[in-house]
């Protein structure tokens, strides 16, 4: 149970005055602030600190509580909670319906959900971890939330309320181990699968990035999109949309967000599969995906898309002599042609400071950055890879 003396306002302003405190030192106080103990305290405050940059809208309101530091770093960040709500609002999949969170948590995306669908069934196990997100819930002002204290599997048995999309973020650490196969998650989605869609026309599935694409589709019944979600450039989330009876080859929709816009960009493995790409040398632009589109696969889509070339079979790096303003990826202009060798570089770069990366070349970025002699930082950019041909270090200018 939560601990009544949490809500105190000597406890919260407590938690507010130390919140940039190191939790470690907290939990080694000898005294209490109205019966809560140094562990309690430095748990909130620890929580307070994560959510400041991944759930602001918890983090603005100060009489949250949070769920032990495993439950929240498993939860969803506001930035993707916020995104899944509004995309499956605009398939047209929430006006009037109900949705399920079979797998409730902490009950990050369930109150963003809650934003968009009439209802939403928060079901957790863990009568603990649910009392935390149900008080949350009633202190951020939602009250279309039915909160179900069972597994996935027992709820599905028989739903203590009909719902018409049913949603899971499976846990993917199993005994203090990671697992990323669906089938190792729990719930074990695959297994339940013709169960929720005996209650249900939608599943959608969040899994880990490191899941394979292919066998996630290969795993699940009815895919019709799967959407990869980054987040400022890094590759949070994948999403699978399920819908009873869909037979058609699914669409691969791949996302980054940033600053609350998002660039997108879609494919089908068929077409990426069917399309004959000619390999270049460097011209005057150099193009970098985004982790979204990397991740997707989509590596020969996007170059026909946007009329750039791919500079070789594994090397993820696209060219034109043109500036492609809209690419959804890093861009940059290659100032000169360079060798790998010190001197050179050090005529080009006087202060020696430059961001190095490497794509498809013998050295890692690190290594080549100790042969070069250069330092981290600087508004320089490094970009050494190989093409279809030869091995290149070029040096650049970021456009964007």
């Amino acid at each position: 149970m939560i601990n009544p003396n949490l809500l105190k306002e000597e406890v919260r302003s407590f938690i507010r005055q130390h919140e940039r405190d190191d939790p470690r030192t907290i939990a080694l106080l000898s005294n209490k602030v109205s019966g809560i103990n140094s562990s309690e305290l430095a748990a909130q405050i620890a929580g307070r600190q994560k959510a400041k940059n991944k759930i602001q809208t918890y983090y603005a309101l100060d009489t949250i509580i949070y769920p032990p530091s495993l439950n929240l770093e498993q939860s969803s960040s506001e930035t993707t909670a916020r995104f899944k709500a509004a995309i499956l609002k605009e398939l047209g999949i929430t006006k009037d319906k109900t949705i399920a969170d079979l797998s409730g948590g902490f009950g990050i995306d369930t109150f963003f959900f809650s934003k968009v669908f009439k209802r939403v069934i928060h079901v957790e196990p863990n009568d603990g971890l649910q009392e935390i997100a149900q008080h949350n819930h009633k202190a951020l002002g939602t009250d279309n939330i039915l909160y179900v204290n069972k597994t996935a599997e027992a709820f599905l048995v028989a739903p203590e309320e009909s719902f018409d999309v049913a949603y899971v973020d499976p846990s993917r650490r199993i005994e203090n181990r990671k697992v990323f196969a669906l089938t190792d998650c729990e719930p074990n989605i695959p297994s339940l699968q013709n169960k929720i869609f005996e209650h249900s026309k939608f599943l959608i599935l969040k899994a880990a990035p490191l899941l394979d694409i292919s066998a996630g589709i290969k795993g699940l019944p009815f895919v019709k999109k799967v959407i990869v979600i980054s987040v400022d450039n890094e590759c949070k989330e994948l999403l699978f949309i399920c819908e009873h009876v869909f037979v058609e080859e699914p669409i691969i929709n791949a996302v980054n967000i940033q600053r609350k816009e998002y660039a997108s960009f879609s494919f089908k493995q068929s077409q990426e599969q069917d399309i004959k790409l000619t390999y270049a040398e460097p011209a005057a632009y150099l193009y970098e995906p985004n982790a979204s589109i990397l991740k997707s696969g989509g590596f020969k889509s996007i170059a026909q898309s946007f009329g750039v070339a791919k500079l070789a079979v594994s090397t993820h790096l696209y060219t034109a002599d043109v500036l492609v303003a809209d690419f959804p990826g890093r861009i940059f202009k290659i100032d000169h042609i360079t060798k790998p060798e010190p001197k050179l570089v050090h005529s080009l770069i006087h202060d020696k400071k430059a961001n190095v990366i490497t794509r498809n070349y013998p050295l890692s970025a690190e290594g080549l950055k100790k042969k070069l002699k250069l330092n981290d930082g600087g508004n320089h950019y490094v970009l050494a890879f190989s093409s279809s041909r030869q091995k290149y270090v070029t040096l650049c200018t970021r456009i964007q």
